[in-house]
Order: C-alpha cells, then structure tokens, then sequence
C-alpha cells in the first residue's frame, strides 16, 4: 500500500490529517510548500518531501509497521541511548506510542508536535521521569528538534540520535563532507581513526564522528543536489551505511537497499547529556536540499 494514500480518518485542519495504517495512527500534512508523514507509534518521521522535488528522507520498502518493532527507515529517535549502551538497542522511545500535543500552521509550512512522558513500562526499562517534545518543523526545509525535560527529583544522563535516513541515488556516487576528521568505527570495535575531509563509500561504514562541523553536507551526484544537514545540541554525528551483507540479514530491507540510502544522525555520545531536575536539552537536526 502507498502511505501517502491512506484514507483520511480525521482531519484536523486543511493541511493535516490523521490517516490509519496496520493499526498504526500517522499524521499526514499536506502543504503547498511539503509533504510529509509521522507515526505516533515511535515519534518517527516516515517521510519528507518538498513540492517539486524528490524525496529527501528514505522508508525501506520492506519497513514492518508492527507496535513491537522500530520502523526501518524515516528518522527514529533513539533515546535514552544509542546504540547498544542499552537494553533495548537504541532505547525505547523508537517503539513508544507518542501523543500528539499540537500543529499549527501558516504560508511557511506546518508544525508538529509530539509528547512521550515517563510511564510503568518506561521507568522498568530506565527508572527516570521525563517528559519528551518532539517537534517537526515542514516547509521548504524540514527541522526535528527532540526537548527532553527532567522531571525526576534526581538528575539523570542520557543519550541518544536523531537517525535520518536520506535517500540518494547511489551510494557509490556521493560524497559526504564536514563530518569531520576524527571518529570512533563501529565495524573495528570502536576503534579510534582518522579521516580526511572528503567520505565516499565502498564498503560497510559505520562511523561516531567527534568533532563533526555544524553543517554535514551529502553530494548527491545522480540526483543533482547537495543535501545540508545542520545538527544542534549534539556531541557527534553518526554515519551509516550497511552494505549488500547486513542488508541482506535484515529482513525489513530488501537485499540491495543499501544502494539508494546513507544515515546522517544528529547524535548525543557517551557519556551523554546530564540533566538536573527541571532543567531541559535539545537535540535537533534541519534538512534541506539545494
């Protein structure tokens, strides 16, 4: 089924909609200036595409939309860690259901906004309070901002990413830049490297860079575009790219998915982000093409 068809179950203003999908609730908006999709069941962005142009943000054609499952493709939000710092793999704000708070709009696009509060199965996983705003900001450029807030008597430390799926043409004909020289590869065991200014890809990469410039630019070659990723309240940025052998082990990619998509993630690395109570951070990440 093509998700920017579903039937409309409700419709909370001209541009926004709350369509119904294998049981999951996605709000869809559809803008002059945008489109996109979001699912309640993780805060996940599925899709974001500007009028005119391609699609920006990459779904896997064989992403699950199951409850118990992240949703492969689209931006999940892994919080309160990343990667595997944790049980469950990337935290559990990915596979929560999140509540819608507010949207509003305007000429300039439309905005989105998404609550995920500390509950009985949250706090057996992560014994914290909190509470999560997650903003979509969708007009010519789409931004994501994640404000988590303690609300906890005792301060806390989290982790976690933004983790942007773009959707390219051929990862073996882009160019990543402003990534920085120096990070941590995941394929060597964390191992510390060294870089040069200028990423392409020929195998499987998986990469924590540390000192990441405030804007990452993707060159996407066969689509003619440069994809700018601007990132705030990060320590690093995370690069990912499975190649043919971990696609072909997942069963939500297809076999040579890894050829038409690269991870750019606004990332918060160990050891984190320390919060006392009351006080907020926020994570963020703005996209646009040119």
């Amino acid at each position: 089924m093509n998700l920017r068809q579903l039937s409309t179950v409700n419709a909370l203003s001209d541009h926004v909609t709350v369509c119904e999908y294998q049981g999951i609730s996605i709000i869809r908006v559809i803008h002059p200036l945008a489109e996109a999709g979001i699912s309640l069941h993780g805060g996940h962005l599925i899709w974001f595409k500007p009028a005119g142009e391609k699609d920006i943000i990459w779904i896997s054609e064989n992403a699950e939309f199951d409850t118990q499952k992240a949703i492969r493709g689209g931006i999940p939000v892994c919080w309160p860690w990343f990667g595997k710092a944790g049980t469950p793999s990337h935290g559990f704000a990915r596979t929560s259901q999140w509540t819608l708070q507010e949207h509003r709009e305007n000429e300039n696009g439309v905005i989105v906004s998404l609550q995920l509060e500390d509950n009985e199965e949250t706090r057996a996983i992560w014994p914290h309070k909190f509470s999560n705003v997650l903003t979509f900001e969708i007009g010519t450029e789409l931004k994501v901002s994640l404000t988590s807030t303690n609300t906890d008597s005792q301060p806390w430390s989290y982790g976690g990413a933004l983790h942007t799926y773009f959707d390219i043409a051929d990862i073996n004909n882009i160019e990543i830049t402003g990534m920085g020289a120096t990070y941590l590869d995941s394929t060597q065991q964390g191992k510390a490297c060294e870089g040069g200014d200028v990423l392409t890809f020929t195998s499987e990469t998986d990469r924590v860079y540390t000192q990441p410039e405030a804007t990452i630019t993707i060159n996407d070659k066969n689509n003619k575009r440069n994809i700018l990723v601007t990132n705030e309240g990060h320590n690093a940025a995370v690069i990912w790219n499975p190649w043919q052998e971990l696609s072909i082990s997942m069963g939500d990619m297809a076999d040579n998915s890894f050829e038409t998509m690269v991870c750019v993630e606004s990332t918060i690395h160990q050891p984190g982000i320390e919060l006392a109570p009351g006080q907020s951070h926020t994570l963020a990440t703005t996209v646009v093409s040119k």
